[in-house]
């Protein structure tokens, strides 16, 4: 329980004079990097973050956001992403969307355009047509391979998938056998397919700034959870969840296991605990206390998935916390972002 003292404190530090910052997961060094250059030339905050998250978007290479993005079980890659605007307080999301390489963009077509908050599906997907998105095929020969890879792990109790009876085939251990069904493939490669196969990651990037005026604004967007069931749709467009700014208070939002989070509405709950006083870091500690807390505080079950929390307080305090180990990015108005370690939970 904090003291009122305490409390007072914390409200004081959140009057104080802020200055352009921008943090975001671990994949957003030039994410950051971008939004500053644009706090810094006086653009809008949610035009900076945007604009950072297009480029991990748009990077072939990050298979965890956009084009690259690792699919569905089908093999069809669908989107997800949230965007808040801190200073008219509104808010855009757009959800399980194919086709379009930047739906953080949509997301902020969504709030700009229409008085809805969220489009899913087909539905987002016309409306990106009629605002004049280009469709593209966002599966790339390195995220097909690894679906293709995972398509092939599948097997039933008997050792057999849709593509051998087991007969003429060995099951596969780690990436023997791959060689065969996939000679172009270079063996880093073939590795880094088998681990997506038997661990599927659930990357996303979250991206909040301030500026000198004390404006906010953040976004998520996401390929969501490899493998997934098609239609399946995890934290990151849904407002309070895997994004929340509140232009009194700050901001937070979300990158890992997307169920988890919604549970406690995580990034909500962040900025509601520094309202009533908290750090960033404490107010984030807190909450993965909660999703603990479901597990029973159980170690091995927790073990078996991550999530990382980033906290951006109005007077430009900030922190990354995590489950485990993790990282985050920051820009505290370079041309260079830096790393930095995150609190952890557990270790």
């Amino acid at each position: 329980m904090l003291t009122t003292g305490a409390v007072a404190a914390a409200r004081a530090a959140q009057n104080a004079a802020p200055k352009n910052i921008v943090i975001s997961s671990a994949n957003g060094l030039i994410a950051c990097a971008r939004a500053m250059q644009m706090l810094n030339a006086g653009h809008d905050t949610l035009d900076a973050v945007v604009a950072g998250v297009n480029m991990v978007e748009e990077d072939p290479n990050d298979t965890s956001v956009g084009y690259g993005g690792l699919p569905n079980e089908e093999g069809v890659v669908e989107l997800d992403a949230s965007v808040m605007h801190g200073p008219t307080r509104r808010a855009g999301s757009v959800a399980s969307i194919r086709n379009i390489k930047t739906p953080s963009k949509v997301a902020k077509l969504v709030m700009e355009q229409t008085d809805h908050i969220m489009l899913v599906g087909d539905g987002a997907l016309r409306f990106a047509r009629a605002c004049g998105f280009k469709e593209e095929d966002l599966l790339t020969v390195k995220s097909r391979l690894a679906w293709l890879v995972w398509k092939r792990s599948l097997r039933d109790a008997s050792g057999n998938n849709n593509w051998t009876d087991g007969l003429d085939a060995p099951v596969p251990k780690k990436t023997s056998g791959l060689r065969r069904l996939f000679p172009d493939a270079d063996d880093e490669t073939l590795a880094w397919a088998w681990q997506m196969a038997v661990r599927p990651p659930t990357g996303t990037i979250n991206c909040l700034a301030l500026n000198p005026k004390g404006e906010m604004s953040g976004v998520t967007t996401t390929s969501g959870l490899a493998w997934k069931i098609p239609g399946r749709v995890g934290d990151s467009p849904i407002i309070g969840a895997g994004l929340y700014v509140d232009q009194d208070v700050g901001a937070a939002g979300s990158t890992g296991r997307g169920e988890e989070n919604i549970r406690v509405a995580g990034a909500h709950s962040i900025v509601e605990n520094m309202r009533h006083g908290m750090s960033p870091t404490d107010a984030g500690l807190d909450v993965l206390k909660r999703i603990a807390r479901n597990f029973d505080n159980d170690r091995e079950r927790l073990r078996k998935f991550d999530i990382k929390f980033y906290a951006l307080r109005k007077d430009g305090a900030y922190a990354g916390v995590s489950l485990w180990k993790g990282r985050f990015c920051v820009n505290d108005g370079g041309a260079q972002s830096r790393l930095e370690d995150c609190v952890t939970l557990l270790t």
